[in-house]
């Protein structure tokens, strides 16, 4: 992959992340979401506008362990995508991959701290819950009453994983409730975790008024997404 990007590519890049910031909480994660981008899309938003967050919700043909091999260390990755067994280990062995958001179940979460250990990953590694709060069966996550069950497997269960927050997707056309999106309302009581996940560029500002600690935005910085080609996750 080639990391050059042109000028004028780069100050696009570096105009639309520095909007998005405007209009966030300055104590929010802005995770710029790199799926189906080129790593020269990375670099430039990396070298011209200071990102160091990216998310991809592949691992391998041209997702999230190439481009971390040839891009700087510095860069925090985000695994975004659906998890599969057969790639917690490459997934584990990726050194500078500061979390996997999309845990939801506590088998997936074994699978992962055994993969963790295999590697002889040096820090735990931070991983949030992802909770089905909207209930569509097109999303995956875990049920809301699953959620403390699971999240007390991880802690006592899972020392190579640190549960650092709860993630969920809202429905695309939310019945609001005076403004509020009602799947960013559902967090359980007994959730003592740092940090909640939910906002993506078509609500992300709602999110961060509704308690998100982390986004995810990503063709609001990067453009419309080419269709995906078949890959592997």
């Amino acid at each position: 992959m080639s990391l050059h990007y042109t000028l004028d590519r780069a100050q696009e890049i570096a105009d639309k992340l520095a909007d998005v910031r405007a209009r966030m909480d300055e104590v929010a994660r802005l995770v710029a979401v790199s799926k189906y981008k080129p790593s020269s899309d990375v670099m430039a938003a990396y070298e011209k506008a200071g990102q160091l967050h990216f998310g991809e919700n592949y691992v391998r043909v041209q997702g999230l362990e190439e481009k971390s091999k040839e891009l700087p260390k510095e860069i925090q990755w985000h695994f975004i995508g659906s998890l599969q067994s057969n790639k917690c280990k490459i997934l584990a062995a990726i050194p500078n991959l500061f979390v996997v958001e999309t845990i939801d179940s506590a088998k997936k979460a074994s699978t992962l701290d055994k993969a963790c250990a295999a590697v002889a990953r040096i820090q735990p590694l931070n991983i949030f819950l992802q909770v089905n709060t909207s209930g569509e069966e097109s999303k995956s996550g875990m049920l809301p009453s699953e959620v403390l069950q699971v999240a007390q497997h991880v802690v006592a269960k899972c020392p190579h994983l640190k549960l650092a927050g709860l993630m969920t997707i809202g429905s695309p056309n939310p019945d609001l409730e005076n403004g509020e999106n009602p799947d960013f309302k559902a967090r359980s009581k007994d959730d003592n975790t740092d940090e909640w996940n939910h906002g993506m560029s078509d609500d992300f500002e709602r999110a961060l008024q509704q308690g998100s600690t982390n986004i995810r935005v990503g063709s609001t910085i990067f453009g419309s997404r080419p269709p995906p080609t078949k890959s592997t996750a």
